[in-house]
């Protein structure tokens, strides 16, 4: 039997505001809350909201018929959280459907994949977290930022315990073969690796609302014909895609929303189920490996990492950055620790790609990729130089690690020895206070003076 895996992701940047080379040292404050505000509130407005509301009615009018899958980025959640804590509210609505599932991917949505192993985990580890703290529920399955993916990463991924990953049917991998099994990775056969359908993904996340496209409009029903009129033994049917393909990409006006709300009954009538990756990692079975030897993503014609370290600026802000990545996972300062996760955000990089883009990039502030350089390179020289003197470059990472080691079991041992003394005091004052009542129970009590009546009987009688 068919089955659509639908999946969609959750990530917004922190944006970086214009930082100067004369700032470097003497402000060490990068953001621009202004534009992470409205940013947020924009897209939650006229995306987030209508969609997730849209797919909650679906799962609860198909009674559970309809499926999906989302993943999150930490930093992106942690904008929700503070503008627009609705749309966690509508996910956490979703989620107790039973009717979806969260994945796991770095929480700073960036490139610790391609940099540093530890660096990787550490990132991976905080979002699981993170998602078992919302949602109650740890990921099985993983996403990387934009789908990165290769039999290196596989290796780590699967060493972190997850069952399967989710990345992109790209034709130079895949040559001849079809995206719509479910395939392992090259390096493990127990890590299964469900493959994205770009084609069928982007036309509705990028195509939909072309009135120049040969399918337009696109009807629920074509759309499920085109899935139902494939081979009968391709059954795996991979549609990822943003969120925010749903009113940003393809506005609202588009009825992109309609054309979803009619999807389940339609696919239903052709005999067409809804999955999660867990489910199809369970139900179905891996008809080989797919063999993916250079890191490959869901961007770009190319479908590889170029569009983040494609040139020489990148390359040199990544290998700057990733520097001392060492340094801040060992460290303990929280302000450093968060600021190195809105630094990784792989946008970042992206901003200052020279690629040509067919659909388009907005870059925000930056007027061009070296202006986006430039001002990246003046915050991470402001940054390492907050890292270098907390954690001095001529004292190695062993010793480092020792020294915090230390640092953080005397913290530990002074707060136990605090806890003790607050309990040692609380029993002295419970003392103090049970002492005179204790005291007054063991005095003997005062003799009452004798009556009148008393005296007179103790008189002797005259004669």
């Amino acid at each position: 039997m068919k089955t659509i895996c639908l999946y969609f992701e959750i990530h917004q940047i922190v944006h970086l505001r214009r930082y100067r080379f004369f700032d470097i040292g003497t402000d060490h404050y990068y953001y621009d809350d202004f534009a992470n505000e409205s940013s947020i509130t924009d897209i939650a407005e006229r995306s987030y909201v209508p969609a997730l509301t849209t797919l909650l009615d679906m799962i609860k009018t198909s009674g559970g018929y309809f499926k999906v899958a989302f993943s999150l980025s930490g930093v992106g959640l942690e904008q929700l959280e503070r503008y627009a804590p609705q749309v966690v509210d509508l996910l956490q609505e979703i989620n107790k459907t039973g009717c979806c599932e969260f994945l796991a991917e770095p929480y700073s949505h960036g490139l610790s994949s391609l940099a540093n192993e530890e660096c990787f985990r550490n990132d991976v580890d905080r979002m699981c977290k993170k998602i078992k703290q919302l949602f109650g529920k740890t990921p099985k399955v993983f996403r990387n930022s934009s789908l990165i993916y290769s039999d290196d990463i596989a290796a780590q991924v699967a060493a972190m315990g997850f069952k399967g990953v989710l990345t992109e049917g790209a034709k130079h991998i895949l040559g001849w073969k079809s995206p719509h099994y479910l395939y392992h990775a090259n390096t493990n056969p127990n890590l299964k690796v469900l493959l994205r359908d770009y084609k069928l993904s982007d036309d509705i996340s990028l195509r939909f609302a072309n009135p120049s496209w040969e399918a337009y409009p696109l009807m629920a029903g074509t759309y499920a014909d085109w899935i139902a009129q494939t081979p009968a033994e391709e059954e795996v049917i991979n549609i990822f895609m943003e969120l925010s393909a749903l009113g940003i990409y393809q506005p609202l006006s588009s009825n992109i929303l309609e054309f979803f709300k009619a999807l389940p009954e339609c696919a239903r009538e052709r005999g067409i189920s809804f999955s999660t990756p867990s489910e199809v990692i369970k139900n179905y079975k891996s008809v080989g490996p797919v063999d993916v030897p250079y890191p490959m993503s869901w961007v770009d014609e190319e479908r590889d990492i170029s569009s983040w370290l494609g040139n020489t600026m990148q390359r040199e802000a990544f290998n700057k950055l990733y520097s001392v990545a060492e340094r801040v996972i060992i460290g303990l300062d929280k302000r450093i620790k968060q600021d190195w996760d809105y630094l990784q955000a792989s946008d970042n990089f992206r901003f200052m790609t020279t690629k040509e883009n067919k659909v388009g990039m907005d870059r925000g502030i930056y007027d061009s990729p070296f202006d986006a350089f430039t001002n990246y390179m003046n915050i991470l020289g402001d940054f390492i130089s907050r890292v270098n003197s907390l954690y001095p470059i001529d004292i190695d990472n062993e010793e480092l690690n020792a020294l915090l080691t230390t640092i953080k079991n005397q913290g530990e041992e002074i707060e136990a020895l605090n806890n003790e003394l607050e309990k040692i005091k609380g029993v002295t004052v419970l003392a103090e206070e049970v002492k005179p009542k204790k005291e007054a129970a063991k005095k003997p009590a005062a003799k009452k003076p004798a009556t009148k009546k008393t005296k007179k009987a103790e008189e002797p009688k005259a004669e």
